[in-house]
């Protein structure tokens, strides 16, 4: 057990604590009544699971010779983002919706692969009923990442420390196993913000139980990021006025801070910092949509600067759809112009998409048709129509330009044009002679594959003709 301040926060083997350093309250203030107030719940009996860097994970698992590798999963184009990296990958600086070119300058021996989403879709399905075999009660986040409602458990739950550790241990155990090696971190707390944040902390493949009670001592030495709803810019203004703890943010008086992000932004903040959450599990969530927004303290006007707010706006859009294994039909901006007139434009696609480039392209064009001569006070972009249908050219290896939004009409290839058929790396194959194995890399006319499977050693290395007939694509294993 390690703990953080008084507070008794259990965290196994594999996980990492928060800080011990505790920052002071700001300007002596006198802690809040609201500090004492008892948590939502009075036991542990929220669990949120998150399954360790699960794309390359996956890969790592169908893939005998890249096991104990770093290893990248994304988009492997001039304009690719990282989707995931393997625990290997992140120690030399790759992260998630890092530039592929940047990860290949940080990591150059890595193995670079394209998602497979119908092999992750089955792992995340296996996941998932081992969780609903546990509650009724699970709220996907995500392909990897889940809540659980554990009083709605199908059998009675202990809920004191040793009885939470046996039940994590079982489930970690049945993960493991269900999915021939996958592993998972596991949060037990009173909320879905503490669990959530404990999971963080069990990082990778531990756990941790936050007990009712020690949620405070628990969150004041960690960063006011940490927070749900405190991005970049809202950190950015809470670092003005000194706050960069959660301890601050609770020694701040509740005025200052309503002048600094508003009134409904400072409540939500102050309640979580309270650790004040009482959001149900809820197994039928559905995710709708997905946006981001800046608010300028100051209107805007350069057409430039504005459409560099809608790029990298468009990043975390495309990055949040990623993290939620989903694809969006319709991309919108939203655009509040100095008089205060708010307007909304939208375009739906001929394909779904999580590419930050065309979510971009897109929100760029549209922003192009509104006069903000004036001034924009706020900008957004958003997406809709999200389905969990992948298209097959999301990851594609090549880098030529892809049609945009504007096209209205499909007009396929004459049949007597042969299709082009391109082998990323990654992709699972099967050889007429030598069986199953995936695309160990691909150019100049030729295909290197390299036969194994799970089950498997790591297997033989054969080049071939990228035309050779004895060769197919297939679905993952």
């Amino acid at each position: 057990m390690r703990r953080f301040g008084s507070a008794a926060v259990v965290v196994a083997p594999g996980g990492k604590s928060a800080s011990l350093r505790s920052s002071s309250a700001r300007r002596g203030a006198i802690p809040d009544a609201r500090s004492t107030m008892n948590p939502v719940r009075r036991e542990a009996s929220v669990l949120h699971l998150d399954l360790d860097a699960f794309f390359a994970s996956v890969e790592q698992r169908d893939k005998p010779s890249l096991r104990g590798k770093p290893v990248v999963v994304g988009g492997l184009g001039q304009r690719g983002v990282v989707a995931t990296a393997s625990y290997e990958a992140r120690a030399f600086g790759v992260r998630s919706a890092m530039p592929t070119h940047e990860a290949r300058r940080r990591c150059p021996h890595a193995a670079f692969l394209v998602g497979r989403f119908s092999a992750y879709r089955t792992a995340s399905r296996l996941v998932m009923d081992v969780l609903r075999r546990l509650s009724p009660l699970v709220e996907p986040l995500s392909l990897d990442e889940a809540f659980v409602d554990l009083r709605a458990a199908t059998t009675a739950v202990d809920f004191r420390r040793p009885g939470l550790e046996l039940l994590i241990k079982q489930l970690k155990d049945d993960v493991r196993r269900t999915t021939d090696g996958l592993t998972a971190s596991v949060g037990v707390a009173t909320s879905k913000f503490v669990a959530k944040v404990a999971t963080e902390l069990a990082k990778p493949n531990g756990w941790s139980i936050v007990e009712a009670g020690r949620e405070l001592d628990l969150l004041r030495p960690m960063k006011v990021s940490v927070i749900p709803g405190v991005g970049p810019v809202t950190q950015q203004k809470l670092h003005r006025i000194g706050i960069e703890t959660v301890a601050d943010l609770q020694g701040c008086g509740f005025d200052e801070l309503v002048q600094v992000i508003g009134k409904t932004h400072a409540q939500a903040l102050v309640d979580l910092a309270y650790a004040r959450d009482d959001r149900p599990v809820e197994p039928d969530r559905e995710t709708k949509s997905i946006s981001v927004e800046d608010t300028f303290e100051t209107d805007l006007v350069s057409r430039e600067e504005l459409t560099m707010i809608l790029l990298r706006d468009a990043r975390q859009v495309a990055n949040r759809l990623r993290a939620a294994g989903m694809f969006a039909l319709t991309v919108s901006i939203k655009v509040r112009l100095h008089d205060f007139s708010t307007l909304t434009r939208s375009r739906t696609l001929l394909s779904a998409t999580d590419r930050a480039d065309v979510i971009g392209s897109v929100a760029t064009s549209l922003l192009g048709a509104v006069d903000a001569t004036g001034g924009v006070r706020l900008l957004g972009v958003g997406v809709a129509g999200l389905t969990d249908v992948l298209q097959e050219d999301l990851f594609a290896e090549d880098t030529e330009e892809r049609p945009t939004e504007e096209v209205t009409e499909h007009h396929p290839a004459p049949a007597e044009q042969p299709i082009r058929q391109t082998w990323p790396p990654g992709l699972d194959v099967e050889h007429d002679q030598h069986g199953r194995g995936w695309v160990w890399g691909s150019g100049l006319g030729r295909v290197t594959v390299r036969f194994e499977t799970r089950d498997t050693p790591p297997g033989p290395v054969r080049t071939f003709a990228a035309d050779d007939p004895a060769l197919h694509r297939v679905d993952p294993v």
